[in-house]
């Protein structure tokens, strides 16, 4: 093997590694963050949770991305320990569909139908359909499938590139030597381990040792072991994942490895104790794809049939390694909210889950805004002071979520998003300022009552009616609010402008009444300061209420002017938005 044939054989490898990275991220986006999420809610039942995070596994490829997608999980509190150990088994079985798929390649026959069971006959074809995809469609899930169809066809090519490549070392002593150096269990073992390790892929270092088969100088002697320590190897993805986590998510890794090793050390004492009893032939036969896919197979089959009723034993284990501490590194301040732990930097390589977490983490911003609102406002009738402390650190908290969320999407926001990601990502942006914005305004309403209690003021009874109708309105325009954002219901937003309509209507007949009361001497020009301040921080927050019902359309509708929008509405008699202003106006109105 000369230099060129070293040069053909990292091209291939290459080429491998990044059409396997390419498909995995094609079928991650594809999933839309549904896989993630069904991982999270089925997971009560652990032969269930093996059943799943092999399907998992399977569809996404990598077992290295199930359990760091698992070691968020429990970082974040979305899953418990215990749920965890089952899909940590499963994807390991998972893992080896990948073996199966490379073995193909070993398909020989001259039947049309047979050779075309070779991905080298049918792999051209899937990539000329995802070339096609990728270029000239737009929507998002074609252009994913089109990744997919490309990077299996790229990685096959690669696969392909590396036994052709290798093959000349069949008839090189000094090659030969090496395997059969390697067929020794120990040093096998950390070749494989190592190996796996290097390029953090079982299915990678797997599908590399399929490649070497071409040489038929790869026996099973040497493939046995190898084998044993890319499960071994592929833990390394997990344990750097766990660091800087909660002691529940090192555990994960802690599992992950524990389950491999004692699964290797149980299946290497039984495999070589029989061998050494009852030599087993096949081991001196040069390994084939199928056969390396068989033996990957099994292992992990029959490592979970044997580990997963001992699972508690696994997490005891687990928390002997990991002891808790009196704190733990990684750990939110005591001060911060608990739901911001499910804002896992883990995620952010699955963007669709990411999304949902921070919807989330929006609905609860958006509820804490609507009750801090609803204490201002009763603090204009019964003065508090408790109350109004709660009111002022709400503000604050709800500051600490515009923060963290914020900080979230920017980091997210750097990552490969498809068109209804990027969407929801710049909706999420635009909601948290204007829900902050909102506590804000309900924050300026607790202090004008602080300042009206501690002038011994109170409004005039029609001052208060007048206020009540107000407030009525503004409440019902958030709560509309909140359920559009949370239901992405473009019906429901359409309906806000209208009544934001409303409010900045009764804003302007508050001032005049107001400004009537003053020249018959039933006001003050002190209350009407402060009505004047409560009333517009009211309107304003209509306003960011219709902000964020703007956006929704936007996302909806996939409208991105929104002002043109706003202009566009038909106000004539008898129109929708007609209807609902006359609905909103007899609902809301000022007493006479």
């Amino acid at each position: 093997m000369d230099i060129f044939g070293v040069f053909t054989m990292i091209g291939g490898l290459a080429l491998f590694l990044f059409g396997m990275h390419i498909m995995g991220e094609g079928l991650t986006k594809l999933s839309g963050g549904r896989l993630e999420k069904i991982l999270e809610k089925l997971t009560s039942n652990k032969y269930k949770a093996v059943l799943l995070g092999a399907g998992v596994t399977a569809i996404i490829q990598s077992s290295s991305a199930t359990t760091v997608m698992i070691v968020g999980f429990v970082n974040s509190g979305i899953m418990k320990l215990s749920q965890a150990v089952g899909v940590i088994m499963g994807a390991n079985i998972g893992t080896t569909i990948t073996s199966w798929i490379l073995s193909l390649s070993g398909i020989e026959g001259s039947n049309f139908f047979v050779k075309m069971l070779k991905p080298s006959s049918f792999s051209p074809i899937l990539a000329a359909i995802g070339v096609v995809l990728l270029l000239f469609f737009k929507d998002d899930k074609k252009k994913d499938i089109g990744g997919i169809l490309v990077g299996f066809a790229v990685l096959m090519f690669g696969m392909e590139t590396m036994s052709v490549a290798v093959a000349p070392l069949k008839d090189v002593p000094e090659f030969t030597s090496i395997l059969t150096m390697f067929s020794n269990p120990l040093l096998g073992l950390l070749a494989g381990t190592l190996l796996t390790a290097v390029i953090q892929s079982s299915s990678a270092s797997v599908g590399i040792l399929q490649a070497m088969c071409a040489t038929g100088a790869v026996s099973y002697a040497t493939a046995v072991p190898i084998i044993m320590g890319q499960n071994i190897g592929t833990c390394i993805t997990a344990i750097l994942s766990a660091i800087g986590t909660s002691k529940n998510a090192k555990r994960v890794s802690c599992i992950h490895l524990c389950f491999n090793l004692i699964g290797t050390i149980l299946f290497m004492t039984v495999f070589y104790t029989i061998n050494f009893l009852i030599p087993f032939k096949f081991l001196t036969d040069s390994a084939n794809q199928v056969g390396i896919a068989v033996i990957h197979s099994s292992f992990n089959i029959a490592a979970t049939i044997v580990l997963l009723p001992f699972s508690n034993y696994l997490i005891k284990l687990s928390k002997f390694f990991v002891k808790e501490g009196a704190v733990e590194l990684g750990q939110q301040e005591e001060s911060m909210p608990e739901i911001f732990k499910t804002l896992d930097a883990r995620f952010l390589d699955m963007p669709g889950f990411a999304i949902m977490q921070c919807k989330k983490v929006l609905e609860e911003m958006a509820e804490i805004t609507k009750g801090s609102l609803s204490k201002a406002i009763n603090l204009i009738w019964n003065y508090n002071e408790g109350r109004f402390s709660q009111v002022v650190m709400e503000e604050n908290l709800v500051d600490k979520y515009e923060d963290a969320i914020g900080t979230y999407l920017v980091k997210l926001s750097a990552k490969d998003l498809g068109e209804k990601d990027s969407r929801s990502l710049s909706l999420l942006l635009h909601s948290i300022s204007d829900f902050e914005r909102m506590s804000d305004h309900a924050a300026l309403i607790a202090h004008s009552a602080k300042e009206l209690y501690k002038k011994g003021e109170v409004f005039s009874k029609k001052a208060k009616e007048e206020l009540i109708v107000m407030s009525g309105a503004v409440n019902e325009i958030c709560e509309s609010t909140i359920s559009s954002i949370n239901d992405e219901n473009i019906t429901l937003a359409e309906s806000i402008q209208p009544l934001r309509e409303v409010i900045q209507t009764l804003q302007g007949e508050i001032k005049e009444r107001h400004i009537k009361r003053l020249r018959k001497g039933k006001c003050t020009i002190e209350k009407g300061f402060v009505l004047a301040d409560i009333s517009t921080s009211l309107e304003r927050i209509a306003a960011h209420c219709s902000n964020i019902a703007l956006s929704v359309i936007q996302i909806c509708s996939e409208n991105l002017d929104t002002h043109g929008y706003v202009a566009s509405l038909d106000r004539g008699e008898g129109s929708p938005y007609e209807r609902e202003m006359l609905k909103y106006k007899e609902k809301y109105h000022l007493p006479e």
